[in-house]
């Protein structure tokens, strides 16, 4: 009798669980893979007689430049009438990762009852592990954003911080991503619904990379690195 009571609470103990994490877990390690983003000047396929030929247009309004532009820069470009009325080249940075919590923690899946789970952001970090651009970048933004989200400008991406500017040629030693003001939320409510992945997107923004008349077009590649560490309850 005894042996069977113990059976049957041991039974008891075992469906509470049903192969599931025990609810008081609080240490799921949420660190993910290595996202890597390079920009590489040759896929705005601009050459210098292209850029220049427009720099040089004269304009009296936006709409001038935003035409021509795409004759001088077919992707990612736009074109804007800027000072003494000549056009200006506005080149946009625009990079995305997809991320999916199920596949890169497997151990997730045993959760598989919990829609949400209660996640803790350790840090955002991001390193320049290769540049031979000959051009500076502006400071970029890293935003978080639905599967089907690619460009920063969409109403839906969320901004959660930013990288600073790098030097034309430049690599940079690992450091911590700054937030924007409600940044780390925005990346708590995105891993929290785990079962749903997103893109991570490192992009200019509204502010983008601007030529004038007289500058280089931009050569060359900056490879970069983003590392989240993060950990979860239930």
């Amino acid at each position: 009798m005894t042996y069977l009571r113990l059976c049957l609470v041991g039974a008891l103990l075992a469906t509470s669980g049903c192969g599931l994490i025990d609810s008081s877990v609080t240490n799921i390690d949420l660190t993910l893979k290595d996202k890597t983003f390079s920009v590489d000047a040759s896929g705005w396929n601009v050459t210098q007689t292209q850029a220049d030929t427009y720099l040089n247009m004269s304009c009296s309004s936006d709409s001038i430049c935003t035409s021509a532009a795409t004759l001088a820069c077919p992707m990612n470009c736009s074109g804007r009438c800027g000072s003494g009325s000549k056009c200006e080249l506005k080149l946009a940075v625009n990079v995305y990762k997809s991320i999916d919590l199920l596949s890169e923690q497997p151990e997730l899946k045993t959760i598989n009852d919990k829609p949400v789970i209660e996640v803790t952001i350790d840090s955002v970090t991001y390193a320049v592990t290769a540049n031979t651009l000959n051009v500076p970048t502006p400071e970029l933004g890293v935003y978080v954003a639905p599967i089907n989200v690619m460009d920063p400008l969409n109403s839906l991406a969320k901004k959660i911080g930013t990288v600073q500017a790098v030097p034309a040629g430049a690599t940079v030693a690992t450091r911590d991503m700054t937030y924007t003001s409600g940044g780390k939320e925005a990346l708590v409510d995105f891993m929290s619904t785990y079962k749903t992945p997103f893109n991570i997107i490192v992009g200019t923004g509204d502010m983008p990379i601007v030529l004038t008349a007289g500058n280089m077009v931009p050569m060359g590649k900056l490879d970069a690195v983003i590392q989240i560490k993060a950990h979860a309850g239930i």
